[in-house]
C-alpha cells in the first residue's frame, strides 16, 4: 500500500483548514444578527406581496383572485411583523439593522402600528375576495400609508 505524499496531505490539510474557517463566521454570528436577517427576510416578502398587488392593480383587466391570494400573503405577513423585532435586536446591538431605537422605546405606538398594517391588509383580502376592484385600489393605498406610518416613524432612511 502506497503512502499518500506529503504535498497531498498538506493540501487536504489546507483544505479543511478553509472549509472550517469559512464556517466559522457564521457560527459566530449573534442573535441580534440573526433576528435582523429574518425581519429583513420578512419585509422584503412584504415588499413583493405589495409590489405583485399593485402590478396586478395596473394590469388592464386585474384578476381578483391574484390580488386575494396575495393580500392573504401580506396579511400574513403583517400578523408575524411584532415578533420580528425582538429585544437586543436594535442599533444599540451593533448589528446592521434600519430599526431606529423608537420601535423598542415606543413599543406600544410600534404595536398599534403593526395591527393598523394587519387590520389594513386584512380588509385588502376581504374586498379583492369580494371583487370590488374600486374599494381594492382604495384599500391599496391604505396599505401603502399604513407602511409609510412606520417606516417614517421606526425606520431609518436609506
Amino acid at each position: 500500500m502506497k503512502t499518500p505524499s506529503v504535498g497531498l496531505a498538506a493540501a487536504l490539510a489546507l483544505a479543511s483548514a478553509a472549509l472550517l474557517t469559512s464556517a466559522a463566521p457564521a457560527a459566530a454570528e449573534s442573535a441580534a444578527e440573526r433576528a435582523v436577517a429574518a425581519r429583513q427576510a420578512g419585509f422584503k416578502q412584504i415588499g413583493a406581496a405589495f409590489k405583485a398587488v399593485n402590478d396586478e392593480l395596473r394590469a388592464g383587466k386585474p384578476d381578483l383572485a391574484a390580488v386575494a391570494s396575495v393580500a392573504a400573503r401580506l396579511e400574513g405577513h403583517a400578523g408575524q411583523l411584532p415578533t420580528w423585532f425582538p429585544r437586543g435586536s436594535g442599533p444599540e446591538s451593533g448589528a446592521d439593522t434600519g430599526a431606529r431605537a423608537a420601535v423598542w422605546s415606543d413599543a406600544a405606538g410600534f404595536a398599534d402600528a403593526a395591527a393598523n398594517l394587519r387590520t389594513q391588509t386584512s380588509r385588502l383580502n376581504a374586498l379583492a375576495r369580494e371583487g370590488d376592484l374600486a374599494a381594492v385600489r382604495k384599500q391599496a393605498a391604505l396599505v401603502g400609508a399604513a407602511c409609510k406610518t412606520c417606516h417614517t416613524a421606526y425606520r431609518e432612511e436609506d
